[in-house]
């Protein structure tokens, strides 16, 4: 049977009757050295620091090391404590759009042997439209490389030296935000009567001539896309690309089961068949309904409806082309995000 009292030391370790010392330490591997388990109290502890005792491989060799007292996030900087380090937390203000939030994209490669036409090198510069650029033309004000041009099928080159008015064309940055439109707010760059336009709301948010992608009714809310982009707006706006348009319906009365199979089947406008991709009741009763639509046609929701006797007393566009207006209070906007922008160009959304 085994005695507690009478067994032999381990090796490398230390017994029972081993001194006081002893049993408070830890032997290194040579069994002759020992390690004190906690550090005593010295200068540096006093001075606001400690000395921590490192031991190498070697028996008895021992480095130290000076590890500096942990600072408090709110140190004071003044002897009488009165000013503190950190900076105070601003209020969020969802209303102001900083610089740093700006999102500003640039294609990372431009082919400088691919001509494009002089109209729309003016366009994407931000000078004017397309159809604004031909009359410059016409009027003898641009020159390329040092030569008038008045040809409105001339070319230029991206390396090329374009000169508006004897002053050098500078190609813009893309822009690209998402306005969720109120009421009474009309699509367009100019109103000759005056009307409170969507640019009117986005006047502050960049210094680019920007302007919306496609049309929605002054009375229409929900998304509206602008930018600079013009091949990015030909592409969502352009009926062979089909892009989605999801919209929220409320009638003027609720809408017949007859009725319904009508506009699932389709209904002529301007020639053309109309179908809705889809057609929904999210509430009980039948005044309120989802629909999309891939279609492009001017008013074409209201016209939808309109045929089969029923008007149209309030119309939002919840989704188009893959964006919502998820965290955009009417009548606000925000800037789409690098990832948005790419899935746009590379035609992922529908």
């Amino acid at each position: 049977m085994f005695d507690s009292n009478n067994r032999t030391p381990r090796q490398g370790g230390y017994s029972q009757d081993a001194n006081p010392r002893e049993r408070n330490g830890v032997f290194n591997s040579d069994g002759a050295s020992i390690r004190p388990r906690f550090n005593a109290p010295d200068r540096s502890a006093r001075e606001g620091g400690r000395q921590r005792q490192r031991f190498t491989r070697t028996a008895g060799a021992v480095r130290a090391e000076k590890v500096e007292p942990r600072r408090s996030a709110f140190r004071p900087e003044s002897a009488d404590n009165t000013e503190r380090s950190f900076r105070p937390k601003q209020k969020h203000n969802p209303n102001v759009y900083s610089q740093r939030k700006r999102q500003e994209y640039i294609k990372n490669y431009e082919d400088p042997t691919k001509p494009i036409r002089l109209n729309k090198y003016l366009a994407n510069a931000g000078i004017c439209s397309r159809r604004e650029a031909d009359d410059f033309i016409l009027a003898g004000v641009i020159s390329v490389n040092g030569e008038v041009v008045d040809n409105l099928g001339a070319k230029v080159l991206p390396t090329d030296k374009v000169m508006f008015h004897n002053q050098p064309v500078r190609r813009e940055r893309k822009v690209y935000i998402l306005l969720n439109k109120p009421k009474n707010t009309v699509t367009t760059t100019d109103d000759p009567q005056e009307r409170h336009t969507v640019l009117d709301i986005v006047r502050n948010a960049c210094a680019e001539r920007i302007y919306p992608v496609g049309r929605l009714d002054r009375n229409t809310t929900g998304v509206l896309l602008l930018t600079n982009d013009g091949d990015l707006a030909a592409k969502l706006t352009h009926p062979k690309f089909g892009k989605k348009k999801i919209y929220a319906v409320t009638l003027d009365r609720d809408l017949d089961e007859a009725d319904e199979a009508v506009l699932r089947d389709g209904v002529m406008i301007d020639n053309e068949k109309v179908t809705p991709d889809a057609l929904e009741f999210p509430q009980e009763d039948r005044k309120h309904l989802g629909i999309e639509i891939h279609s492009g046609q001017n008013r074409v929701v209201r016209r939808m409806f309109e045929k089969v006797g029923y008007r149209v007393t309030k119309l939002d566009r919840v989704s188009f082309a893959g964006l919502t207006k998820k965290n955009v209070a009417r009548g606000k906007y925000r800037f789409l995000t690098p990832k948005e922008v790419a899935m746009l160009q590379m035609g992922a959304f529908e």
